[in-house]
């Protein structure tokens, strides 16, 4: 469990789609040129540009280091703007099995919608999920809308062209684990960046009815299992459970203790879900708005925990709220180990 990984991200951006597709499939050496500090080369070893089965290797800055990574066009949709790289050698085979880069570039009334996909198998499960490359990602698409918005058909042209890679060999290891992260960055052309939505599923061995149970009517008791990430969950307002009480977290993130002060918005017991909004506490110093949405689904072994942030920041600069999805993801495993257990209840 925790091997297998997928991340996914919507960017919406103002350039056209088909702009943006051509740049990734047929001009993706001129990258270098439009986001400098992150792509620092995009070389063509073997085929050519945009041509499926064609090698080239990225030469980029990443978590404070320049590195490399050779990757062959694996598939590609010109009718719907989408292309496909998988990676063959590289830094990124150090940590990852398999790794590959899904993108579709999808037309909207005002702009468009740059859909990245990540999807890996990590060599081990101690290796975190890629959540940086998933940002990388998100700003150099960024930086190449910004230089299409100035009105230049194309990036200056680059002459950089067929340096060679160092080959790295891949590791071995199996196990198996999915995580779905999505990303929605942006609602109009004013507000970009504002309002985020990170989603995640969480495969996990306890029943889809006893987890809910815990989330909705003892929510107290979590304290007493995560004792590390939750110090306390306190009744306001209401009764435990009941749509409209208001409970008060006392938990642990970024290093610093924190409260988070929530209204139980919505409770569905036949679809085991359940709905928080934060109306106050340390999330209010950087968002407007966050709600927590989960739904607890049943599967034929174990069940599956899909969790939903919903935000709007108070402006721009504040990061995604990665690190909260995290702490979602760690107390449901802390949950998930207690009632694996045997115990019937916290």
């Amino acid at each position: 469990m925790g091997r297998f990984g997928k991340l996914e991200t919507d960017v919406h951006i103002k350039a056209s789609a088909s702009k943006f597709h051509e740049i990734l499939h047929k001009r993706t050496h001129r990258i270098s040129n439009v986001s400098t500090d992150k792509v620092h080369g995009v070389d063509l070893l073997e085929g050519e540009w945009g041509e499926v089965g064609s090698i080239i290797c990225w030469r980029y800055f990443h978590d404070g280091k320049a590195r490399v990574t050779k990757e062959r066009i694996e598939a590609v949709d010109k009718q719907n703007n989408s292309i496909t790289f998988t990676v063959i050698e590289g830094d990124l085979t150090e940590k990852y099995k398999s790794f590959k880069f899904n993108i579709q570039c999808i037309p909207k009334e005002k702009g468009s919608v740059i859909h990245w996909v990540l999807e890996y198998e990590k060599l081990h499960d101690e290796i975190p999920d890629s959540h940086s490359m998933l940002q990388f990602c998100v700003e150099m698409s960024k930086d190449i809308d910004a230089h299409l918005m100035e009105g230049s058909e194309e990036p200056y042209h680059n002459d950089i062209s067929g340096q060679k890679c160092e080959a790295l060999s891949i590791n071995k290891s199996k196990k198996r684990h999915v995580w779905h992260c999505l990303i929605f960055l942006g609602l109009n052309q004013n507000t970009m960046g504002r309002f985020g939505k990170l989603e995640t599923d969480v495969h996990i061995r306890a029943s889809a009815s006893k987890l809910h149970e815990i989330y909705h009517e003892r929510t107290h008791h979590i304290s007493n299992v995560s004792t590390d990430k939750v110090h306390g969950v306190d009744l306001l307002e209401g009764k435990w459970g009941e749509v409209g009480s208001i409970i008060c977290w006392r938990y642990f993130q970024d290093g610093k203790a924190r409260i988070a002060k929530e209204k139980i918005e919505a409770v569905d017991k036949e679809n085991n879900l359940i709905t928080f909004t934060v109306i106050e506490g340390d999330l209010m110093e950087k968002y407007k708005s966050f709600k927590f949405k989960m739904q607890f689904i049943p599967k034929e072994k174990g069940s599956v925990i899909h969790w939903v942030l919903e935000y709007e920041k108070l402006h721009d600069d504040i990061p995604d709220s990665h690190t909260m999805l995290q702490l979602c993801v760690d107390v449901a495993k802390d949950i998930d180990a207690h009632l694996m257990e045997g115990s019937e209840e916290p």
